[in-house]
């Protein structure tokens, strides 16, 4: 559930009543629509009371003197002109939503005097109002107080020189906030709700938007020879799916770009059954899914020109008696055996028939899979990076600038001859495993064998899709991670 924001774009604003938000630089004598909010000095006085220095993201809170046309005003700092970035405009538009409550009305003023402001840094603004107004409290009884969201619509003014201009690149933002809130909402939805079946379910909603969607059955995925995914379903009583949802706003000719996701609803660990302390967390290792799914809204609701395809693997891993145990061997979809030696290791056999079914049938530009795999990763990246594996340098490059752009940042780990052989196998073509020591890396080895020549990258976001630390945009356990990032990939470089 989001906090109901409805967003316009004007060149000025009738004020009566309700919040005026204004933006300032460090480097300004005096916010935006200082003159027309606050014609009696209020602010510089209150700004040079509370020592206000207008700091990246600080603010100050003012209650309006008797006689002004608003009834609050809120000063939010920029910092520094000269360093200013798209992502400092959404993290503004975000702490200008913390600030927007008990009210149905606020006029934020946005053109800084001496800072040009474009048509895209207001829409980003905007962007970063309806990331902050996420919240997920579904199934509260009882609404505590949130001092953060919004007791019921608020009509936000966005007052800029360009409102045409900001309006028309907003309309990709509303379809960016949809595409990560959706991903938000999958995330931190309980997995007695969300089983397999209900998230394919979700998958085909986006059929309302123009995306073909396929949902392929056990049998199915068993006359496919998908042994490696349905090897982990099998010990639940929730049969397993996959969906393949389809974009086509390219070419017909053109070939599609790929994007493949880690589709676990909740992951015991089978047999090599995980610690009881937080296994509750284990509702979110869907993220990859969560991701792809968001990211296939976003394209769709926003008209991408470019083919795009997207998979995810939808399994329940669970300690039945009929569950697959440490020691089995199971044949994946490419004919290459794999010895479980640990069934918690269960999304990489997941993807790698996820990853071999989307090459041989869609033959793309390039594959993404993005997956919470493995708690190696949060050991050597934390909760700041997703790690980043890869086979092809372009692909990784045009991957990092995307995540530097977005913020959603990655990191590029090794892969090597020294680290694949970690994965050989006594008995089998390989094991799904190849010991704690460079955990993330072996787990990266294991999908390179399923990608052939394609250009491929592993998005390992276990420390980011979930439980990441709350920040100007994101107050969600559910980050959405990986949504904006890809989209930012796909809008800068694959579209016609």
């Amino acid at each position: 559930m989001s906090a109901k924001f409805e967003i316009s774009f004007a060149k000025s604003a009738k004020l009566s009543g309700g919040l005026a938000i204004l933006l300032k630089t460090a480097d300004a004598d005096s916010p935006a629509g200082a003159d027309t909010v606050d014609p009696a000095g209020v602010i510089a006085k209150a700004a040079r009371i509370a020592r206000f220095s207008a700091k990246s993201m600080s603010a100050l809170d003012i209650v309006a003197p008797e006689g002004a046309s608003v009834e609050r005003i809120v000063v939010i700092g920029l910092g520094k002109a000269a360093g200013l970035t798209p992502h400092d405009w959404l993290k503004a538009g975000g702490a200008a939503a913390a600030k927007i409550k008990n009210t149905d009305k606020a006029a934020v003023f946005i053109d800084v005097p001496g800072l040009e402001t474009s048509a895209r840094a207001a829409a980003d603004f905007a962007l970063g109002l309806l990331l902050r107004a996420y919240s997920f409290d579904t199934y509260k009884t009882k609404k505590g107080d949130d001092e953060e969201k919004p007791t019921k619509s608020v009509k936000v003014t966005v007052v800029t020189a360009d409102p045409a201009g900001a309006k028309t690149a907003f309309a990709d933002s509303e379809a960016v906030a949809a595409g990560v809130n959706l991903a938000r909402d999958l995330v931190n939805e309980p997995p007695n709700v969300l089983g397999p079946v209900e998230f394919a379910a979700k998958a085909k909603e986006l059929e309302k938007l123009g995306v073909e969607v396929e949902i392929l059955t056990e049998k199915e995925m068993r006359r496919l020879g998908m042994g490696a995914l349905l090897g982990v379903a099998q010990g639940s009583v929730r049969p397993p799916r996959l969906a393949v949802m389809q974009w086509k706003g390219g070419k017909a000719k053109d070939r599609p770009i790929a994007f493949i996701g880690k589709g676990v609803v909740f992951d015991t660990g089978g047999i090599s059954i995980k610690p009881a302390a937080g296994m509750e967390d284990m509702k979110g290792d869907m993220g990859g899914a969560a991701a792809v799914t968001g990211l296939m809204h976003v394209l769709a609701s926003r008209k991408a020109a470019v083919n795009a395809v997207g998979i995810i693997g939808l399994v329940e891993n669970m300690p039945d008696g009929n569950a697959q145990r440490p020691g089995d061997i199971v044949t994946s979809m490419s004919g290459q055996t794999i010895e479980v030696i640990n069934t918690d290791a269960e999304g990489r056999l997941v993807l790698c028939d996820a990853l071999w079914y989307c090459n041989d049938r869609f033959n793309p530009q390039f594959m993404i899979n993005l997956a919470t795999l493995t708690g190696a990763i949060v050991v050597a990246l934390g909760n700041v990076h997703a790690g980043l594996f890869s086979n092809d340098d372009q692909l990784s490059a045009r991957l990092t600038a995307a995540g530097l752009s977005t913020n959603e940042k990655l990191w590029r780990m090794p892969l090597g001859k020294d680290y694949d052989k970690l994965i050989d196998s006594k008995f089998a073509d390989m094991k799904n495993t190849g010991g704690r020591q460079a955990g993330s890396i072996t787990a990266a080895h294991f999908l390179k064998r399923f990608v052939q020549d394609t250009p491929w990258a592993h998005l390992d976001i276990a420390g980011t899709a979930m439980g990441s630390p709350q920040d100007e945009i994101n107050q969600s356990w559910g980050s959405g991670f990986g949504v904006r990032l890809l989209d930012e990939l796909v809008r800068t470089h694959y579209e016609a």
